[in-house]
């Protein structure tokens, strides 16, 4: 595809971009004039590229989707700009535009420790996550300091999360009120995951921790179970005796 240019205020908005995967897009992109999930996964090591090119968006950068032809002949995405026009310039709402103070703000207020699974981590690997999908709310307003709009997810939580919104339903729709008693916007409160009638729960073992979860997969083990499978049925007997 051929290179098109551009007004000189919107190239400036793509170079201001530093962060490092929206960047590689952008610079791909100038470049080139397309970027497709190939070239994603096959140069620059990206193996969820949606979340790349939902790095860019962020930063108010329109990006157009379009299927090409792939090496093995399959149809696969590309990506584009699109009209400069359409520039969100008052809502550059990208991980850049995140300020240390939103991140200190989070951490007081719902502790040092992922969102999503609950456990503590080292606060420079917990990222700061829109509640509901910037794509989702993005065009409903300007961006809010409210800390309750934000939470903070680990790397493993943030990726799910990505995939599951992405494959979601709502993600063409975009009606906020679903996101809103989503699992992954509210994971102490909520009536479905990516609007399937289903429930959830992450459960990690660390430190000394470790040796009971390896004690528990060889009892799982002796009776032919999946671990998670025999989490539950343990639950499923405690229930059983507390109520006999």
């Amino acid at each position: 595809m051929s290179k098109q240019n551009y007004p000189p205020e919107f190239i400036q908005l793509l170079k201001s971009v530093n962060a490092k995967r929206p960047k590689t897009v952008i610079d791909h992109i100038l470049k080139h004039g397309q970027i497709t999930t190939e070239e994603l996964k096959d140069i620059y090591g990206y193996n969820h590229p949606p979340r790349a090119i939902r790095d860019v968006r962020e930063q108010g950068i329109p990006i157009k989707t379009f299927r090409v032809t792939g090496s093995d002949s399959r149809k696969i995405a590309a990506y584009k700009f699109g009209d400069p026009a359409e520039v969100r310039a008052t809502r550059l709402s990208g991980r850049t535009a995140f300020s240390s103070n939103l991140k200190s703000a989070l951490i007081e207020k719902y502790g040092q420790k992922c969102n999503i699974y609950l456990e503590p981590f080292p606060a420079r690997e917990l990222q700061i996550d829109h509640r509901v999908p910037f794509e989702i709310a993005g065009d409903n307003g300007d961006v809010s300091d409210e800390t309750s709009e934000y939470m903070l997810l680990c790397a493993s939580a943030n990726r799910a999360k990505s995939w599951s919104c992405e494959n979601c339903p709502n993600w063409k729709k975009k009606e906020n009120r679903v996101c809103l008693s989503c699992y992954w916007a509210y994971p102490e409160s909520y009536s479905h995951i990516a609007m399937r009638d289903i429930r959830r729960l992450d459960l990690l073992w660390s430190g000394d921790e470790i040796a009971e979860y390896d004690k528990l997969k060889q009892e799982a083990a002796k009776v032919t179970e999946e671990a998670p499978e025999y989490v539950k049925n343990v639950l499923r007997n405690h229930f059983k005796h507390k109520s006999s």
